[in-house]
């Protein structure tokens, strides 16, 4: 059976009942012409109170946010295809929340129109399920590092003490080397398949503050200085730096970096990540005091098959994303990977993220 069109009062009821705000901006006349009353629920606003004065709507967008949103609106008059846009809004008595937005401009030019979500709940949600997921990668890598380094110590132990001629002894002595090699094995194939499980999944950017992200994932690691004898230091300029990027899969990149430091860098040494905001673009490091990286490995560690890998300096594994797959995601965002290293001196990689 054919769908006819809906007549104008059904979709305006529709607009009228809906949750979602609808809009409609005229650019010559430099106003509002069209907006439902679920602008009032979201915005907390009357209607009446922006209809004629668009700034009174901005004013209403996070200082932090102002910029970003305006630079939205020029480039959708320039014609170019805005996907959906996340930013927050501040209401009366100074509570927050997180709105999404799908504008297009008509073919004509002659309005901006669209709809916009209230998607703070959901919002809030994949925060949570991102800080408990950088909390698993943290611990998943400090498990490597504590939990390996004994058993790799007691399969070669178990190693030498097999040579001896005690046929009992002899015995025991394997089943241990066995059961140290099988729960090596164990904990490395569990850390790649975390890792590369996610790495395979198709990029899905948003816009975060990156320098609360890593600050979160650096407390994780700094709350077990004690336990793995390393110093973990953040510096981050400025303290806030916006970026349109997949967060889970750059932190799971700046996880493994920090994994390879752990490693690599003697207990009482020190791991810094920085993070600085450039013109153009958004300038990660992270730099350990380690063992640093033999010269001969420099021009094929980010190769797919690399000799590059090799085990920590107490007997970890090697485990993660392997660096093939980290420059992949670094390139995946536009941006660059490169890395400093001197023998005894420590290690300094620095990933180069654009802006636009």
């Amino acid at each position: 059976m054919p769908l006819s069109t809906p007549e104008p009062g059904f979709l305006d009821s529709l607009a009228a009942e809906s949750d979602q705000v609808f809009f409609s901006f005229s650019i010559p006349e430099q106003r509002l012409t069209y907006l439902n009353p679920a602008f009032e629920r979201v915005w907390q606003q009357t209607r009446q109170s922006v209809a004629s004065s668009p700034e009174a709507l901005l004013k209403a967008v996070h200082p932090e946010d102002q910029a970003h949103v305006r630079e939205i609106f020029q480039d959708l008059l320039q014609g170019k295809i805005i996907p959906d846009v996340e930013f927050r809004i501040r209401l009366r008595g100074g509570t927050e929340k997180w709105v999404c937005v799908w504008p297009r401009i008509l073919e004509d030019h002659s309005a901006v129109v669209g709809l916009a979500s209230d998607i703070t709940d959901q919002k809030r949600y994949n925060d949570t399920l991102k800080k408990f997921s950088d909390k698993k990668n943290s611990i998943l890598n400090i498990l490597s590092h504590d939990l390996a380094g004994p058993l790799g110590m007691i399969h070669s132990l178990s190693q030498m003490l097999g040579d001896g001629k005690e046929e009992d002894a002899r015995e025991i002595i394997g089943i241990i080397e066995k059961s140290s090699r099988q729960g090596m094995q164990l904990i490395q194939d569990f850390i790649k398949q975390e890792f590369l499980e996610s790495s395979e999944v198709k990029l899905i950017k948003r816009r975060v503050d990156l320098a609360q992200a890593i600050r979160e994932c650096m407390e994780e690691y700094r709350q077990t200085q004690g336990m793995t004898g390393k110093n973990f230091r953040f510096h981050a300029s400025p303290e806030k730096v916006y970026l349109e990027v997949d967060d889970t899969k750059l932190m799971q990149v700046v996880n493994n970096l920090l994994s390879n430091a752990l490693k690599f860098t003697p207990d009482g040494g020190q791991i810094t990540v920085s993070l600085e905001e450039r013109e153009d673009s958004v300038l990660v490091t992270v730099a350990d005091t380690g063992v640093g990286i033999p010269e001969k490995y420099h021009h094929t560690l980010f190769d797919k098959f690399t000799r590059a890998r090799r085990p920590g300096i107490k007997g970890e594994p090697s485990v993660g994303l392997g660096m093939s797959i980290i420059r992949t995601i670094v390139e995946w965002h536009g941006g660059s990977i490169r890395f400093e290293s001197e023998e005894n001196k420590g290690t300094t990689f620095f990933i180069e993220l654009p802006k636009g």
